[in-house]
């Protein structure tokens, strides 16, 4: 069985950037004069000011503590200011880790549609919870204690809509908001210091535009936004995961351009094959000639190209999958009991998924593996041999969200759970 990918944040903590990738944690690292940058899980940068700290993103709930001690190690300034980059709860939700005691409320920024985010949280808390259990735990079930799907204890009291410039003692903070991974993000830049804080517009892997199991993602935007970045010529560079890259413009510049490049490729070649005939969404998927890169801040480590293919179909070309059968289709349970019945039974389309084993197509196999445990979910013999297909299916991935999503699945089987 292959491990959750998730561990390697502790593996690669004091590794490169350029190793580590999207895992790198470590921290404080000096970005500039009176700036620092420190990562667990998620990115923190702290700016220093004459009138106190703005800091860009705070952490989960969980890492927050260690990421403010590591702040800490190198300024005891107030926090005057913090923004969200966005309100996922790695980013938005651990500010009060980062508070001195007794110093005044801070002010605290993000996008407007932000609110939006905490009210649907607070409205799918438990879907979230299974969600991401399969997503970070490959995991069949939600767990006991962990993240609360909610708002954050302090949340943003200053609402911006497109674009926002701060002054706090004497330094320039530049606000854009850019629809990317979410549709309340903001990128700060600051010209004094030459930092950039893309939040999770970069990431050091394949962008997170395509996430099988989350609301849309919005990659033409992205890549506007990574180029507008580009524009500033930043320096520097603090990620919303994965290390930074300190005094090095060339550099930024490159990997801001290439993702770029990466994501437009995506979305043009997907519209490109939309425009032929709109044909069902698996043929669209299959059509697309995906783009390789051998940069390390575009490996497929954590969400992956064909996933971004798919929220491109869903934004311009709806749910429907382009199966008619599929419009209004009957029950799962239904179509693979009658399936099931032309093999002889469940245990015949699990003969016939370890012949696609055997043919080394587990892509195929898995088609079958499914039918048989919809059709026979408390046949324990159908359930181990589904589960081995999807522990065989996960090893043989890259993405954090493939592994785990599979690896889900296995769990699932074994509980006699087709994906229930």
């Amino acid at each position: 069985m292959v491990d959750n990918p998730a561990g390697k944040f502790s593996a690669m903590r004091g590794k490169s950037p350029e190793e580590a990738k999207f895992f790198w944690n470590d921290g404080p690292v000096a970005l500039d004069e009176r700036t620092w940058f420190a990562s667990l899980l998620s990115g923190v940068t702290a700016f220093e000011t004459d009138e106190g700290l703005v800091l860009v993103d705070s952490g989960t709930v969980a890492f927050s503590p260690q990421l403010a001690q590591e702040i800490r190690s190198e300024t005891s300034s107030p926090v005057h200011t913090a923004i969200f980059t966005h309100g996922h709860v790695d980013h938005a939700f651990g500010l009060s880790a980062f508070l001195l005691p007794d110093q005044p409320a801070p002010r605290v920024i993000g996008h407007r549609a932000m609110l939006e985010r905490f009210d649907r949280y607070q409205r799918t808390a438990s879907a979230n919870q299974i969600l991401n259990a399969r997503q970070f735990g490959g995991s069949a079930h939600k767990p006991a204690t962990g993240v609360v799907w909610d708002a954050p204890t302090i949340g943003p009291d200053t609402l911006y809509d497109d674009t926002l410039e701060i002054t706090v003692g004497g330094i320039e903070f530049q606000l854009f908001h850019a629809r990317g991974e979410t549709d309340d993000h903001t990128w700060v830049y600051c010209p004094e210091r030459g930092v950039l804080c893309p939040g999770d517009l970069i990431i050091w892997g394949v962008p997170n535009a395509g996430n099988p199991q989350k609301v849309q993602r919005y990659p033409w935007d992205w890549a506007n936004a990574l180029r507008d970045m580009a524009a500033k010529k930043p320096k520097t560079l603090a990620p919303g995961h994965g290390g930074p890259i300190v005094d090095d413009p060339k550099l930024v510049a490159r990997v801001l351009i290439e993702t770029a490049d990466f994501l437009e490729a995506i979305v043009e070649r997907t519209i490109k094959v939309m425009e032929d005939g709109s044909p069902p969404h698996v043929d669209i998927v299959h059509s697309v000639e995906l783009p390789v890169s051998d940069s390390p801040w575009l490996q497929p480590i954590y969400d992956e190209a064909e996933f971004i293919v798919r929220n491109v179909v869903r934004y311009f070309g709806g749910w429907f999958s382009g199966r008619p059968s599929e419009l209004k289709p009957a029950a799962r349970d239904q179509v693979a009991q009658a399936i099931a019945s032309l093999a002889g039974g469940a245990t015949g389309l699990v003969v016939e998924a370890q012949r696609f084993v055997a043919l080394g197509d587990l892509v195929m196999a898995s088609h079958f593996a499914d039918y048989a445990l919809e059709a026979a979910p408390s046949d324990p013999a159908v359930g181990q041999a589904v589960a081995e297909i999807y522990d065989a299916r996960a090893a043989k991935e890259t993405s954090l969200m493939a592994i785990n999503l599979f690896r889900s699945a296995a769990a699932y089987a074994r509980e006699g759970r087709p994906f229930v």
